[in-house]
């Protein structure tokens, strides 16, 4: 049976999901709504069902601060910081990144695109 597309980006994402957090939060404390808001902005899909328990684990981690801010709009709102852990982390991701980038290109240069056996005869 052949193989989803669109499940296999789905995994990819849901592997990127925690990098993609870190980097967000490393530029500025962010409410969980913006968090969402900036990762769609991304193309990067994700639900409340999908982040919160995400947060939570980091929390949970020590990679993960939080600060209640006053909102003009509600209760106060829960901005999630990262933490002096999660910074060392997100460098130590960064690195991981940076060389799985690499070795998906090199693999990319030394694979030339071939057609489908059904499109070369096509010709």
């Amino acid at each position: 049976m052949p193989m989803n597309v669109e499940n296999a980006k789905s995994q990819m994402r849901k592997g990127m999901l925690e990098y993609c957090v870190l980097l967000l939060l490393r530029k500025e404390p962010s409410y969980s709504a913006d968090i969402i808001n900036r990762l769609k902005e991304a193309e990067l899909i994700v639900v409340e069902g999908t982040l919160y328990p995400l947060l939570n684990r980091l929390k949970k981690d020590g990679l993960l601060g939080y600060e209640w801010r006053e909102s003009t709009q509600g209760p106060p709102r829960k901005y999630y910081t990262l933490s002096d852990a999660g910074e060392i982390f997100l460098s130590e991701l960064d690195t991981a990144w940076n060389e799985m980038a690499r070795s998906v290109n090199l693999l990319k240069i030394e694979s030339p695109v071939r057609l489908p056996k059904s499109e070369e005869n096509m010709k």
